[in-house]
């Protein structure tokens, strides 16, 4: 798995997003699904993603995508 961060992101934001990926694909995986499962989960295109490592990854990439909004 791709341990660096992008340049365009905030390092801390990234691995909080990758915890958070991977905790989703261990439940999936726990269940029986496939990593095409899992990227389908957050409303990805499955594609010819073959290994959990490359979900994780494209899945924490999408969190990072969406800005979260701030809580009062």
């Amino acid at each position: 798995m791709t341990h660096s961060v992008p340049d365009y992101l905030n390092p801390i934001q990234w691995h909080q997003a990758v915890a958070v990926s991977r905790q989703e694909c261990a439940r999936i995986f726990r269940d029986g699904g496939a990593p095409q499962d899992a990227l389908k989960a957050f409303g990805l295109n499955a594609g010819d993603v073959a290994t959990w490592e490359r979900a994780v990854d494209l899945i924490a990439t999408e969190i990072c995508a969406h800005p979260m909004q701030r809580a009062a």
